[in-house]
């Protein structure tokens, strides 16, 4: 978003904690939640596309960019208290949220009264097991890469097990079956020429990459609590795309059937980065416009 024009503003949550956030455009107000190793400026087109007929506020999730640390009581509750403090102030009623984004804004619209209207985009809410079957093949290794400091050896293992499922079509393959040695040399070149071009409020990918390990939390934490979203009081749309991985399919296939006041809709021919810059955001862009409005 470094290239369009926003407003900053912030707000503190009931820790404490500052939670800053872009704001951009003008009519009714929706709150746009990234998901794990993003920030606000992941949402750059998407935000620019809602901001003729919204005012959109991306807050950068706490630990990130604009907002304060994760804090050492981190956990959901703390994050729907951002979220909470963030509707107060902005009187929004409409949140969108993508993966562990997707999961808070879930959370959240089960919790807080305000939300009328929410977009959950593809949450590792995990129904039986296989989410936790597929992290735990890689948190470990990740965590202890971090723990050295070595990010770009981190990068590619969060890419090969996971990160992959936000890179376009092309490049999947390419991660798939290039060998490791070359995926981590890829990766450092890239993190250095990111951090050499980060301007304004962005927060570099060398920054962005640790913070995986508490959206990790997030999803340990959401374990074994589908059935409690048959609360949900809100209006809910169940967001997809045709070419995301079975696993977060069958996630949307169990809260479809839990959640009292839903809709669905698949986006044929994206996955599951489609709302990030890199993806197809003005597709996601049209859904929420429809849904929303």
């Amino acid at each position: 978003m470094s290239n369009r024009k926003y407003e900053m503003g912030s707000v503190v949550s009931k820790d404490g904690t500052v939670i800053g956030y872009r704001q951009m455009g003008d009519g009714p107000d929706v709150i746009l939640f990234h998901g794990g190793a993003n920030a606000s400026q992941s949402y750059s087109k998407l935000g620019a596309d809602l901001s003729d007929a919204f005012t959109v506020y991306i807050p950068d999730r706490r630990g990130r960019g604009l907002s304060g640390p994760f804090g050492d009581n981190y956990s959901m509750r703390r994050e729907v208290e951002d979220v909470d403090a963030l509707l107060t102030e902005t009187e929004a009623h409409n949140v969108f949220g993508l993966s562990s984004g997707g999961l808070i804004a879930l959370q959240a619209a089960l919790d807080l009264r305000s939300i009328r209207k929410a977009v959950i985009n593809e949450p590792p809410l995990d129904v039986d097991n296989s989410i936790m079957t597929m992290l735990q093949s890689f948190m470990p290794r990740f965590d202890r890469e971090i723990g050295e400091g070595k990010i770009a050896d981190a990068t590619v293992t969060l890419l090969k097990d996971f990160g992959a499922l936000f890179l376009p079509g092309a490049l999947q393959p390419v991660v798939n079956i290039a060998p490791r040695s070359v995926l981590v040399w890829l990766s450092r070149q890239i993190l250095r020429r990111d951090a050499k071009n980060v301007t304004g409020d962005n927060v570099p990918l060398e920054a962005l990459i640790p913070t995986f390990h508490f959206d990790y939390q997030l999803v340990v934490e959401m374990q074994g609590t589908l059935e409690s979203f048959e609360a949900v009081p809100a209006d809910v749309l169940l967001l997809g795309a045709s070419k995301s991985p079975a696993f977060l399919k069958h996630t949307l296939d169990a809260l479809e059937d839990v959640i009292p006041h839903v809709h669905r809709i698949e986006l044929q021919g994206l996955s599951h980065g489609a709302a990030l810059d890199g993806g197809k955001p003005e597709r996601v862009a049209y859904e929420l416009r429809r849904f929303f409005l």
